[in-house]
């Protein structure tokens, strides 16, 4: 890297819930960040992932923020996530809209338009799932969109199979500013493995038991102790807010559990690139949702 020149951003990665962030932000970085899940709103930390771009003339650096989808906020928790989207759009050096054109979910897409029409940075619009959405609607869109918001560009692409991914990152590329890598190449994504160790069982937990439990439940870390062997032992507490959905997450005779922290265990281990001992245990707390701590270590705001 001594010949050519760096350069390093910030992109605010928006859109409504469900939009395919996550996976837009896994295909920048090349591997997985973001967790990905089918029940909207799951992103509650700002999880960020690092996307390398290895230029002719410059080596960029983008640090994405994965923003937790921006809904209209009730609880304290909603009302955090709103704020730490916004937070990772404000210091940005670009924010790109990922729009489904499929699932278009206008009443969470429309004051999402209405706010990043007033913002000063780049803009970039992304219509996603260019593999299943029919050409003529998405054209439409595209143009009904570019009327509302000066975007500098528009991309059509699939998160899910990568079409149209790399032509988007150029562009990123191209809009960074120059200047010197915030993080070393191998660190890819600055959440910190505890963090990422609780989203992954998090995820495994709605993907589990996405019909039975609800939105009422967080996987706080406890222990992280990197053990003489090279493995690491991982203890996690799953806070719900009520004995009933405790006894849903423990299943029967403890199985359910162990479904889960097998399931996270095994991609915990390959992620990390080690053997992953991985202890979990269940806890109600039904005022966990008003815990300052526990928004803390969730990389959430208390005050907002």
């Amino acid at each position: 890297m001594t010949d050519t020149k760096t350069k390093c951003g910030v992109v605010a990665v928006l859109g409504a819930p469900n939009a395919g962030k996550s996976t837009l932000v896994n295909q920048l970085v090349g591997q997985k960040v973001a967790i990905t899940s089918a029940k909207a709103q799951t992103t509650r930390a700002r999880m960020m992932g690092v996307a390398l771009h290895h230029g002719d003339d410059a080596e960029t650096q983008m640090i994405l923020v994965d923003t937790p989808g921006i809904f209209a906020p009730k609880r304290r928790l909603d009302r955090a996530m709103v704020s730490a989207a916004w937070e990772g759009a404000e210091a940005a050096d670009a924010v790109l809209l990922l729009v489904d054109p499929v699932k278009q979910r206008r009443h969470e897409l429309e004051p999402l338009i209405e706010q990043i029409a007033q913002r000063p940075e780049r803009k970039i619009l992304v219509l996603n799932k260019v593999d299943v959405a029919k050409k003529e609607p998405l054209l439409a869109l595209a143009q009904e969109l570019t009327g509302k918001v000066d975007f500098a560009e528009v991309y059509f692409v699939s998160a899910l199979t990568g079409d149209g991914v790399p032509e988007m990152k150029d562009a990123l590329a191209g809009m960074m500013p120059e200047g010197p890598w915030m993080y070393p190449e191998d660190q890819v994504s600055d959440a910190s493995e505890r963090l990422l160790a609780t989203e992954i069982t998090r995820e495994q937990l709605y993907r589990q038991l996405h019909e039975e439990l609800p939105y009422d439940s967080a996987v706080r870390p406890e222990k992280y102790i990197e053990r003489p062997d090279g493995s690491v032992e991982i203890h996690q507490q799953i806070v719900v807010m009520r004995d009933n959905q405790r006894a849903i997450v423990l299943g029967k005779g403890g199985s359910r559990i162990k479904a889960i922290g097998e399931a996270a265990r095994k991609e915990l281990s390959e992620m990390l690139g080690q053997k992953v001992h991985l202890f979990l245990h269940v806890k109600t707390d039904e005022r966990w949702s008003e815990d300052k701590e526990m928004f803390e270590e969730m990389g959430l705001d208390w005050k907002s």
